[in-house]
């Protein structure tokens, strides 16, 4: 199936039958391995190389904040058709823990809430939220290890001790700055940054509980759904976060639509 854009009526049709060269978006069911995640990925649909920016856009936000989800047969019908060819490649019935990031989007719930037709009396749910901007941080170390302890190929360091200690203020300086922002801002600055990688705790736990529970688990499967991935960011830091705790689950990854380009600077 495939999605067009009527420029005369400006509206998105839907056609659930066919697939056509002026799609949008088409469903798809491959996996891919994302190297920056180290997971199978899966999209329900995927959008079409050809596809002009502007309208690209305008159809992520008519599906991430359609108010009237249950109204709407196309767009419901659109993301159940995405499921449930999700379920004839990975069988969400084996599937013990859904995890979602917070968001005004209406989807990822309606997502949840057709998968547990699938999966119940099984399934748990957890959402992770958006930390506190104060609480944001730096892995050092690893920025250390991998950028700064960095050699020349005739062996000698990249970088000497006064190098060094200048760029470590630098990033202090960048993150009291961030400590005053909004959440939406931060996110906007650093997507491209070359810091992105070292920079930690975005997301936290919805409840002490959802940690215990995440701790608590171990050699299961994970589930992780999001409704567009386009940067990886998002995505990112939900791994991030899940390993912290055990790194002994099979995660899977889903996102309603993408775009395997796309996903080249994630990580």
């Amino acid at each position: 199936m495939g999605v067009t854009f009527d420029n005369e009526k400006q509206m998105f049709v839907f056609d659930f039958e066919h697939d056509g060269v002026e799609d949008i978006v088409t469903l798809t069911g491959d996996g891919y391995q994302v190297e920056a995640f180290d997971r199978c990925f899966y999209y329900g649909y995927e959008f079409s190389d050809q596809v002009d920016g502007n309208v690209r856009s305008a159809f992520i936000k008519y599906v991430k904040f359609e108010d009237d989800l249950q109204n709407n047969p196309d767009l419901t019908h659109f993301i159940k058709k995405a499921i449930d060819n999700l379920n004839r490649k990975i069988n969400l019935y084996d599937y013990n823990l859904v995890v979602m990031p917070e968001s005004s989007s209406k989807v990822n719930q309606y997502m949840l809430r057709y998968i547990y037709r699938f999966a119940q009396p099984t399934l748990r749910k957890m959402e992770l939220v958006k930390a506190l901007p104060a609480n944001i941080s730096f892995d050092m170390d690893a920025y250390t290890e991998q950028y700064l302890d960095g050699v020349l190929e005739d062996g000698r360091p990249r970088y000497t001790e006064a190098q060094k200690e200048e760029a470590r203020q630098s990033i202090q300086k960048m993150l009291d700055l961030i400590h005053q922002k909004d959440y939406f801002t931060i996110a906007k600055d650093v997507k491209k940054s070359r810091f992105r990688p070292y920079m930690m705790d975005f997301l936290k736990f919805a409840s002490e509980s959802d940690e215990k529970l995440c701790s608590s688990i171990r050699q299961q499967n994970v589930l992780i759904i999001d409704d567009v991935t386009t940067s990886g960011s998002t995505l990112n830091e939900i791994l991030r976060t899940l390993r912290i705790l055990n790194e002994d689950n099979e995660i899977t990854i889903f996102s309603l639509i993408g775009r395997k380009d796309l996903m080249a600077e994630a990580g």
